[in-house]
């Protein structure tokens, strides 16, 4: 196969790829960051700690699941990468304050 050839065909590849990945782990992290925020708001707001755990979990499936659709429908892979890792580490931070307030 020709050099060429080969890079062409991963030029091609690659927004392809950078979509999946942003889907897939992009979406993981950003649910990751979501689930902890809302299991420690919940907490906080005077729900058990195995109530938020599990509405959590329920409500970080259908959010993965949009974020997942969301990362294919979007027109800019950089837009999808910027705001799934951006808002995951605001989230992830801001469940952190709040358990640190908690405890």
């Amino acid at each position: 196969m020709n050099t060429s050839n080969t890079l062409s065909r991963f030029t091609l590849a690659l927004p392809l790829i950078l979509r999946i990945g942003a889907a897939v782990g992009g979406g993981y992290v950003f649910s990751w960051g979501f689930v902890a925020l809302l299991i420690a708001g919940a907490y906080a707001a005077g729900m058990s700690f195995h109530d938020a755990e599990h509405l959590s979990a329920m409500v970080g499936m259908l959010v993965f699941l949009v974020v997942f659709l969301w990362a294919f429908a979007a027109r800019s892979v950089a837009r999808v990468w910027a705001v799934l890792l951006v808002g995951a580490g605001v989230m992830a931070g801001a469940a952190a304050l709040v358990q640190h307030a908690l405890v």
